[in-house]
């Protein structure tokens, strides 16, 4: 299968070749043919919120998304409101609970705003849950059919971390602006004057945080349930302080399109960031959402403009001489990465942009990172030391550390 043949319908109506997502997320060839659970990439990030309509607006506002589609009472939804906005061929679902009855509302009250839901492009779902099933995976949904004047759409779903869970979606008969039950809708904010028609062009990967002990299960879950294979690993002295640490082994299904960094705590002398992470959220789920862009320069400065705030990085990190001679030349002067506060990495294939954002909700838990890939396959390994001492500072200023 070719990296063109993987294409989404999303990813052609944003306007995405095979190489601009070969740049954009290091996607890579391979045979599919072999594969028991064929991932062809994202469908939607569902996240439950306590205001759906506020947090539907932030990420129209703020991170420059569009509205396309919408399902409430109005739909004859009496359950929820949900909102479903685009950027690229990047897809968030933002969910709330209409019915205090409803089961979002006791989510949201265990979890805060947060990721429910990382629902999966595949071709098959029926070879997909045959698979799963076969390997002990926890079916919430049987395969089943969804209509409407749009076609159907094929979904099932299975349990994964904490209260997360996969929905598998098969598209190819359908061409609705969501699924049965929404309605297309747009909305009548004007963009600002001179910021870029989108900030972030598609999903790059999707972070998450375990309990002590769990990682190596959750790994296995992916390799065996879902066909992924083991990326990287992180351990040891690349990814601690002097006060706190953690371990991390990203897994990737075959085209690298899907990529799950799983992290779970290790000890140390303070409290580490996912022991935060899982103390407010009530358990594992997902910690954070990396927002491939082709201009990160571009979107860190639109969003600050919209208020978003960004972890804060010293001076001496560019002005170390390591650093410098590491990194070699990239695209845009140090000075103007230095202004921003973006980190840079390099390893074998090439190099990436990136920088985080802080917690976006009231609890300490969600965040974004923003992330332009030139070549490099990784996650910023050599940036660790200082992202983690950022977020050590936030913690101490909460009162968390």
């Amino acid at each position: 299968m070719t990296l063109e043949q993987t294409l989404s319908d999303e990813e052609r109506l944003a306007q995405l070749d095979a190489d601009q997502l070969r740049q954009l997320v290091g996607l890579v060839e391979y045979d599919a043919s072999g594969d028991p659970f064929p991932v062809s990439g994202w469908d939607a990030l569902v996240w439950i919120a306590g205001n759906a309509t506020q947090t539907a607006h932030f990420f129209q506002s703020a991170f420059g998304m569009e509205l396309v589609a919408y399902s409430g009472p109005e739909t004859g939804n009496r359950d929820h409101l949900a909102y479903v906005l685009r950027s690229g061929a990047a897809r968030f679902v933002i969910t709330g609970a209409y019915d205090p009855a409803s089961p979002l509302a006791d989510h949201h009250r265990r979890h805060g705003d947060g990721i429910v839901d990382i629902a999966l492009a595949v071709p098959d779902v029926d070879r997909c849950i045959a698979h799963a099933r076969s390997q002990g995976a926890t079916v919430l949904e049987e395969p089943h059919d969804a209509s409407d004047e749009h076609g159907t759409v094929r979904v099932a779903a299975i349990a994964a971390y904490g209260d997360t869970r996969h929905t598998l979606v098969d598209r190819s008969r359908y061409t609705g602006p969501y699924l049965p039950g929404y309605i297309a809708r747009s909305s009548t904010r004007v963009r600002r004057e001179g910021t870029p028609k989108r900030l972030f062009q598609a999903v790059d990967h999707v972070v998450g945080n375990v309990e002590l002990g769990a990682m190596d299960r959750w790994v296995d879950f992916y390799n065996r349930v879902m066909g992924f294979t083991n990326m990287a690993e992180f351990v040891g002295e690349d990814i601690a302080t002097e006060y706190s640490a953690l371990m991390s082994k990203v897994v990737a299904n075959g085209n690298h399109r899907v990529k799950f960094p799983l992290n779970e705590p290790a000890i140390g002398k303070k409290k580490s960031q996912i022991d935060e992470y899982l103390e407010f959220y009530g358990g594992p789920g997902a910690q954070h959402v990396a927002l491939a862009t082709n201009d990160i320069l571009a979107t860190v400065d639109a969003l600050r403009a919209e208020g978003i705030e960004f972890l804060s990085t010293p001076d001496s990190y560019y002005e170390d001489p390591q650093l410098r001679a590491r990194i070699g030349s990239v695209r845009v002067p140090i000075e103007e990465l230095q202004r921003r506060g973006i980190l840079v990495d390099r390893d074998e294939d090439g190099y990436l942009l990136q920088i985080f954002t802080k917690p976006i909700g009231d609890r300490p838990t969600v965040f974004f990172e923003l992330i332009e890939r030139h070549g490099s396959l990784g996650f910023g390994i050599g940036n660790f030391k200082a992202l983690f001492e950022a977020i050590e500072r936030e913690q101490a200023s909460r009162g968390n550390f």
